[in-house]
């Protein structure tokens, strides 16, 4: 039997515009007139789910999804840096982020290391692969970059190499242990996925 798993990134919002840390903001007017637009357009699905951020959880409304929230594909978390700027922080704690940045099992804000992220989504993927049919997730981006990098077999540290746009679908499909990856496509395109 075959799962396949949408993923949705969530249109943007002020604290994306900003390179901020993820502070619970709204998506911004643009994200939700384009997630209005798309509306309709996504596959249809057994289940679906959205992370429990906000900007998440208002995409997928102007989606016109209703979406059961699941912890385990909650956001990368980061601690004190939480609503802060990148360029704050770096200012701030320059050896810290450079240390974040290499080394995905460092964690030097006290929330999760990348590493560990990576480990939580996988282990949420290999679970949902003893299911089938498609569910689709409306997630952040750092969760769809742990997915391909598990679903690629690559190494965590791969993590930042990956760009997530905004409003997009990254589909994998996965039968017997094996996993298949499509990615970046425009909502408006995901119906082919």
């Amino acid at each position: 039997m075959t799962i396949r798993v949408v993923f949705v990134s969530p249109a943007t919002s002020s604290s994306l515009r900003q390179a901020r840390f993820d502070d619970g903001a709204s998506i911004d007017a643009a994200g939700a007139a384009l997630a209005r637009a798309a509306a309709g357009t996504l596959p249809a699905a057994g289940r679906v789910l959205v992370s429990p951020g906000v900007r998440c959880g208002e995409t997928a409304a102007a989606l016109g999804l209703d979406a059961l929230e699941t912890a385990e594909l909650a956001g990368l978390a980061v601690g004190r840096w939480r609503g802060l700027t990148l360029a704050e922080v770096g200012a701030a704690e320059p050896e810290a982020v450079a240390r974040w940045l290499a080394d995905p099992t460092s964690a030097p804000h006290g929330g999760e290391s990348v590493r560990d992220l990576c480990e939580r989504v996988a282990r949420w993927l290999e679970k949902a692969a003893d299911g089938e049919g498609r569910v689709l997730a409306v997630v952040e981006p750092e969760i769809v970059r742990a997915a391909v990098v598990h679903v690629l077999g690559a190494s965590a540290a791969a993590f930042w190499r990956l760009d997530v746009p905004p409003l997009t679908a990254t589909s994998v499909s996965g039968r017997g242990g094996r996993w298949n990856l499509r990615l970046g496509l425009p909502l408006d395109r995901a119906e082919a996925a």
